[in-house]
């Protein structure tokens, strides 16, 4: 239900922002010292000289038509250059949200198993260090260790297929401790119900109540922030991305808001923001299909 009317508020928040912000594609195309009859008549040429709500009424129309608008600076349909830039985006998100997925999963539930233990310790303590670090200062720090002193990997670019190893790490990293947490905390909550008690005196063992009982349910709650942090990771992606020089949506979107771009911008963060929405009700319509009690909540009530 508040799908359409979010989406519509990107849309109209993004539209005023980037007309609102310092600098103009004008300059940018022209330079500084531009005549004054050049801007005017670049500035016509691109309606920039409409009133803004003219000017909006026009997006909004193209929108409906599928329509995003045409690059300032590359003269190409804006569409077009997402497109071309969409299977990098992809690809490293994917890859970081398996190396958050195979790092968390795990871990969360040693943690949850051996609690107040060493091994509890140190999963709390890695998730706290993944937590605390920034894209924009991990990325330069795995740079310069595997890149610059091991010379292991690539520190930039998507020529060879290593390229994407420390862009996804340093993505996954910081994934990796929320879903850690979370994984660990509702597994204890579990573990603590009645239902696994019942499970060992029907002849189960600890191990084997926890491989069927405990770690699906405690999986129902990470559904959600998995689903989110999917959508989460194309933010982060654009830090990433410009740090790697991945040549995907987040690196365009900076070249677009150092240009002031404006169809490119408003293209890249609408379609961020519809990844988050369609992200959102992706991770609603799963947790009822794997928890029925979700569905019939409302009923039993």
């Amino acid at each position: 239900m508040l799908m359409i009317p979010t989406v519509l508020g990107v849309i109209t928040m993004t539209f005023l922002l980037v007309h609102i912000v310092p600098g103009d594609p004008i300059t940018a195309l022209l330079g500084d010292f531009a005549q004054p009859a050049d801007r005017a008549a670049l500035t016509a040429a691109l309606g920039l000289d409409l009133p803004i709500h003219t000017q909006f009424i026009n997006y909004l129309s193209g929108l409906l038509r599928a329509d995003l608008g045409v690059s300032i600076m590359q003269h190409r349909p804006a569409l077009e250059l997402l497109l071309e830039r969409l299977p990098a985006t992809l690809m490293l998100a994917a890859l970081a949200m398996v190396l958050a997925l195979t790092i968390a999963l795990p871990l969360g539930t040693i943690a949850a198993i051996k609690k107040n233990q060493w091994q509890d310790k140190t999963a709390l303590s890695f998730s706290l260090v993944a937590f605390a670090m920034p894209n924009f200062w991990l990325g330069p720090l795995l740079m310069i260790v595997f890149g610059i002193w091991l010379g292991l990997l690539p520190v930039s670019g998507a020529d060879t297929w290593q390229g994407i190893i420390l862009p996804a790490l340093t993505l996954g990293t910081g994934m990796s401790a929320m879903t850690l947490r979370l994984m660990r905390g509702s597994l204890l909550d579990v573990l603590s119900l009645d239902y696994m008690r019942t499970a060992t005196a029907k002849g189960l063992t600890w191990g084997q109540a926890i491989r069927r009982h405990a770690v699906p349910n405690a999986l129902l709650p990470v559904v959600t922030i998995v689903f989110l942090q999917a959508g989460a990771l194309l933010t982060g992606a654009i830090v990433t991305e410009t740090v790697f020089a991945w040549p995907g949506v987040g690196s365009l979107m900076i070249e677009a808001l150092n240009q002031r771009d404006y169809p490119l911008i408003q293209a890249c963060v609408l379609f961020i923001a519809l990844v988050y929405v369609v992200m959102s009700l992706l991770a609603d319509i799963t947790y009822a299909l794997v928890d029925p009690r979700v569905r019939y909540g409302e009923h039993q009530a």
